[in-house]
């Protein structure tokens, strides 16, 4: 399925099936007819995960987003011109309808449906049921072997096992939160990305969250210093709220902020990012009021 979005950069074009994209960037639209929703919108299904790392930004309070409210929200993306959803938490997976609502999203409407995970419930029998119903898997790994543990408490060989049948579900990528502990795994993180198949290794410098002081700066350096010297065969990607510094190719220069990408948490709330301490609840009106609201803070009052 090729989806078409006009925007300020023109008018795109993209097959969720294969991640193809094409801009026709000669082309200058009028802003009535740029679409309304950001193209990239991620979604925090659940806050509920069985992992406590220490860097995470989820809250911890139990909440989880219904069904039947994330199949309007979904249909109403889509209708104003979001290309994709991101499915997170918390651990998306443990929502107790997720391959439903992955299913759902791929079937009934025209977004393509990604979801970041820590990978251990992704077992044979749930990866089955994801099958032809999601367009890419992002995978959570920060250090390797025994820091990997340390961090995130379950044994390193069974995520390596994992990678090998989400492979054979989709493309998938690998998020590294990089920090002081994690920095000197990166070699070795980036090659095991590109011996199991990933397509991207998405650097995540950390954020500062819960009273830590996020990616120190002499660290920052070093990791710009690494990706300048970079010579694999896996695509470098970085995290939107620390991209200064480096090098990076944006396609779409004028579809910044709220046109890019907005994040919905567990309750319902609608922030400009998952770090974002400030928001909109998404009322019966929908996300897109929401989205005005959040634009316009001053005309609301």
């Amino acid at each position: 399925m090729v989806k078409i979005r006009v925007g300020p950069c023109g008018i795109h074009f993209f097959d969720r099936g294969t991640g193809a994209n094409l801009l026709l960037d000669e082309i200058a639209p009028q802003p009535s007819r740029w679409a309304r929703a950001p193209r990239q919108v991620s979604i925090a299904l659940t806050n509920a995960c069985d992992l406590d790392c220490p860097y995470c930004y989820a809250p911890k309070t139990p909440r989880a987003l219904p069904f039947e409210l994330l199949k309007r929200w979904l249909h109403e993306l889509d209708s104003d011109g979001t290309l994709g959803v991101g499915f997170g938490g918390g651990e998306p997976t443990l929502h107790r309808r997720f391959p439903e609502l992955c299913t759902y999203a791929a079937t009934r409407t025209g977004l393509a449906v990604t979801f970041t995970s820590h990978g251990h419930h992704l077992d044979d029998g749930l990866l089955a049921a994801l099958k032809g119903h999601v367009h890419f898997i992002r995978v959570s790994m920060d250090g390797v072997g025994a820091t990997y543990e340390r961090l995130r408490g379950r044994p390193f060989d069974a995520l390596i096992d994992r990678l090998v049948g989400i492979r054979r579900v989709a493309p998938f990528g690998i998020n590294y939160v990089v920090n002081a502990e994690t920095l000197p795994d990166i070699d070795v993180a980036a090659s095991i990305a590109e011996s199991t198949g990933a397509t991207q290794l998405l650097l995540l410098p950390e954020q500062p969250v819960k009273g830590r002081c996020g990616i120190t700066r002499d660290t920052s350096v070093a990791l710009k210093s690494w990706v300048r010297a970079y010579s694999g065969n896996v695509r470098l990607a970085v995290s939107e709220a620390a991209r200064d510094g480096f090098p990076t190719c944006d396609p779409l220069p004028n579809e910044i902020g709220l046109r890019a990408y907005a994040h919905i948490d567990a309750q319902g709330v609608l922030r400009r990012t998952s770090f974002d301490d400030k928001g909109v609840a998404i009322r019966a009106d929908g996300v897109m009021a929401a989205l005005c609201k959040l634009q316009n803070p001053e005309g609301d009052q």
